[in-house]
This record gives structure tokens, sequence and C-alpha cells, in this order.
């Protein structure tokens, strides 16, 4: 099984495996060289995944919404798998099911009786169409078909069917993510001429408990807003022994409409949500201003502070004391931070801030790769690390992958790995130690529900860091400095 289809070609060298080939697995990332060759059309485990994907957990943060994957069942079945994994919770998707006769003659046949057994059976508000590989490469015209459906009677009275295209040669879950974002604007949002003096917030890629998270702390600032996707209730609802095909949480639909009378939209991180606010101001004259996820001190100082500014609010002495907090932690234990190397992989909406922090704990993150393109990376990454860690190594894009992280640690050792599940082998290889961030984690729980922005997330960060440093400072040290207090 693979972690990821985009790119001009992949190479996986660390399959979901079973325990007994663990050993010959890990004999094969020992043959990783320190010698970096240029590439140009190969990748070697992906720092990212799909884009069918992103477009899935986007149209999961919309109540009543059913993502439709259209292409093969297997597309569908590996993209629900991924995050039900991640998330521990079952993930409800549909499919075209392509076939040998579907990819010649084209999916419009499966497409329109895919809409009429969907609406029939499972009885969603909207269905959320992405495209797949092979249906982009046999060149569906999903508006046409779409249309069709429509004109047809096939999709009922007061029903949504929408779609974006995702094909996962390209991009990454990321730009999946906010190709179906942008889809959910063009198709809901509308400006009826009567202001009606919110902020939209558009969530980037994060957890169910920082979406939660986020519109606390909108709640703690007595602001006017409204969220979307926002998957918290859908993916980390509780278990009442009583199944629901569409759970009460998510933006629903009279919100998205009302997204485009707005007075202001603030998007959480540049890749994930800065196309569907710019569709948003063309479409409706809603201004738009881009920040980072709120991860970290200065990150949140930053959206508080926007937040503030355009919802006009004054920010309570509540969440000055949050940040009080967090600033103690630091204080209290920078001296564990001071001079340690951390490498990073993962989504650059959230390697952004995290990298932030890191600088500002005086940690040096020396190598940072991101497999989602884009040239807003470099640009702030050569920003934030600049003099402050000079020796620093970040690339993003196709050919910016787990083996040339792993290459990169192989020529000078670092103290900390953080990423996602698939860090494990190199973080067992090297023996470092490795705090997992981001997506997909499957060998752990907690990621959904605690929250890892705002103050509070900042303060579960540290003690994610601190914990593994110090768990090798008590497995490394001799009898003599085995402390009790650290």
């Amino acid at each position: 099984m693979h972690i990821g289809t985009t790119g001009q070609r992949n190479l996986l060298l660390v399959p979901i495996i079973k325990n007994e080939t663990l050993k010959n697995t890990n004999m094969l990332l020992r043959h990783t060289s320190s010698e970096v060759i240029e590439r140009k059309a190969l990748t070697i485990n992906p720092a990212k995944t799909c884009q069918p994907i992103g477009a899935m957990y986007a149209a999961l943060g919309v109540r009543g919404c059913l993502p439709h994957s259209h292409g093969s069942q297997g597309c569908c079945s590996y993209h629900r798998s991924a995050l039900t994994r991640h998330y521990k919770e079952p993930v409800m998707a549909s499919t075209s099911s392509f076939t040998e006769g579907t990819s010649v003659f084209g999916g419009q046949a499966n497409m329109l009786q895919a809409i009429e057994t969907i609406f029939s059976v499972y009885d969603p508000d909207i269905v959320a169409v992405h495209t797949t590989c092979l249906s982009e490469t046999i060149g569906d015209d999903l508006n046409q078909i779409l249309q069709k459906a429509r004109e047809n009677g096939i999709v009922p009275k007061g029903k949504h069917v929408l779609h974006c295209h995702t094909p996962s040669y390209v991009g990454s879950h990321v730009t999946g993510y906010s190709n179906m974002v942008m889809g959910l604007v063009s198709y809901f949002a509308q400006n009826t001429g009567i202001p009606n003096y919110q902020v939209n917030l558009i969530s980037g890629w994060v957890e169910p408990c920082d979406m939660r998270e986020i519109k606390r702390i909108a709640k703690k600032l007595q602001s006017n807003t409204i969220m979307f996707p926002d998957t918290s209730g859908i993916l980390d609802g509780p278990l009442t022994g009583k199944f629901e095909m569409h759970p009460k949480g998510g933006a629903t639909i009279p919100e998205l409409i009302s997204a485009g009378d707005a007075k202001f939209t603030i998007g959480l991180g540049q890749f994930a949500t800065e196309e569907a606010a710019k569709k948003l101001e063309y479409k409706c004259k809603v201004k738009y201003d881009i920040t980072d996820i709120p991860i970290g001190l200065q990150a949140t100082d930053r959206f508080i502070t926007m937040l503030s500014r355009y919802a006009n609010v004054k920010v309570p002495q509540s969440l000055t004391n949050e940040r009080g907090r967090l600033i103690d932690v630091i204080a209290d234990m920078q001296k564990y931070f001071y001079g340690k190397r951390v490498a990073l992989f993962g989504d650059p909406d959230w390697l952004i801030p995290l990298t932030e922090f890191l600088v500002m704990l005086e940690m040096k993150p020396v190598y940072i790769v991101s497999g989602t393109p884009g040239k807003a990376f470099d640009i702030r990454m050569k920003d934030i690390l600049g003099e402050k860690v000079p020796e620093a190594k970040f690339k993003n894009g196709e050919v910016a992958d787990m083996f040339l992280l792993h290459q990169w640690i192989k020529q000078e050792k670092v103290d900390l790995l953080i990423g996602n599940t698939y860090g494990k082998y190199i973080a067992r290889d090297e023996d470092i130690p490795f705090v997992r961030f981001g997506f997909p984690i499957m060998d752990r729980i907690g990621h959904s529900y605690f929250p890892t922005v705002g103050y509070h997330g900042g303060i579960r960060i540290l003690e994610k860091i601190l914990s593994v440093l110090m768990d090798r400072t008590d497995r490394d040290a001799p009898e003599a400095k085995f402390e009790l207090v650290m």
C-alpha cells in the first residue's frame, strides 16, 4: 500500500508492513546515502498524499454533505481508509465505481446513476464530487454531467451537487482541500446586498479539535464569525450507540450562503485557503486577508490581533491570561529547548508557524521538507530562518520527500524529528526522539482531541516536545546523573 500517488513518479521505500518484515525495511533505510543527487521526476517516500483525500476531508466539514469520488472503487476505498486510520472514525463517501468500460466510454452514465442512488438511499443535503486520476485523464466534463443531472430531475428539489477537480498526479492533499473549499464558495456564497457584519474564518487543514479551539477563541472575543469547513462534531463526535449517517456538526448551508454578505474574510493558512478567499472576493466583493494557522505564540498573536481588528472587538483578559501561561511554560523550560537541532516534514501551512515557534524557543530547525508545491514556502522559510539558523536546509514540491530528509539527517544528526507517522521509520533507524504532528497519524491517538492551535495548543506542543527530549535524557543518563527532578 502506498502513501500517495502524487508526483510524476513515486517510489515507496516504506510500505505498510507486517511486523516480521520491519527488520528488512529498516535494513533498506540503512542503504540511504548521505550524498544528495538532484532529481527532477522521481519522488521517494512522498511527504504528502493525494488531492482527493484533501477534497474529501474538506467536504466532511459541511453538515449533511456526502463526499463523492468520481473514479474507481479502489481510489475511494484508499481515500476513506486514509482518513479513517487517522481520525479513528468511520468516513462515509460514495464512488462512481469506474470499470474498464467506463474508462473507455466515459463516466457520465455512472455519475448519473450514482447521484440518483445516493439521494434515494442516503439522503444527504449535498453531494460534493471530486475527481480522480482516471476521470481527469479520460476528460470527463463534470459541469456538463451535473447540469444534465439537474435538468433530468435526478437532483431532488432543495438538494445540491457541486464539484472540484483533484487529479492525484499534481499537487497534494493540501491543494485538494483548497480546491474543494473553493468549490464550496463558488457554489454557495451569495451577495444579497444586505450586509450581515460577520467575519468569515476559512479554516486550513487542521484537526477537528483545532477547529473547535479556533471557534472557542472567536467566541471569547465575542466576535460575529462563521467558520468553514468545520469537521468538529463530525470526525470527533461522541459514541452514543446510535449510528448517524450525517452528524450534526459542520458548517451549515445557510452559513456558507451568508459568507457572501460578510464584511471580511480571514483565511488560516495560505496554501489551503487563499484560493477560496480570492474566489469569494471576486464573486461577492468580500475583502480578505491571510494569516498563518495559529500554531505557537507569534502566529496565535497575529490571528487574535487580526480577528480583533476586523471584527471590531477587544481582546479579553482571559485570552491574555492564556498567553501568559504559555509564556510561563516557555520561560520555565527554555533551557531544554536551547540549541536543539530539529528536522520537520509535512504540510506547509503548519510547518511555517511551527518553524517560527521553534526558532523563538531558540531551537534550530535545520531540515524542513514539504511535498506541497508553492513558492510562498521558500519565501516564508527564508524570512523565518534568515540569520538565526543560517545552516538550515528546506525544500518543497515534488522531489521534497522523506528520502531527501533522511539524506540530510545522514549528513549531520538532529536531536528531534517532527512529522506524521511515517517518520517513525527514520526515527527508529537513526535513533532520534520523534514527535508525531500532522497528517496522517495512524499509530497514536489524541491528535484529534487535544488541540495544538492557540495558546493552549502551544502548551500542548511544548509538552509533547519536552516529553520525548526528557525521555531521551533519562534513557541515556548514567546512574550518577539519573535525576528525579529535571
